[in-house]
């Protein structure tokens, strides 16, 4: 599946903003606990979009998003 680089590109932002709340506590990891959700969101929505316009199931977008961003095959 060809995804678009804008797809890949959000979910990389979101996946980012999730790893950032590890190292914080009480409201600054509340805080960016929202901005993560945010980015998320985000992303979940130009998926469906996508998937839409694709006449895909926007499950199987999502899933190939995610493994093609965190599952890097190592050179």
């Amino acid at each position: 599946m060809e995804l678009p680089e804008d797809l890949i590109t959000l979910q990389q932002a979101a996946d980012e903003e999730g790893r950032r709340i590890e190292h914080l506590e009480g409201e600054e990891q509340n805080a960016q606990r929202r901005v993560w959700f945010n980015a998320a969101a985000e992303v979940h929505m130009a998926v469906t979009d996508w998937a839409r316009q694709q006449g895909l199931n926007r499950y199987d977008v999502e899933k190939e998003l995610r493994q093609r961003v965190r599952h890097v095959p190592h050179a």
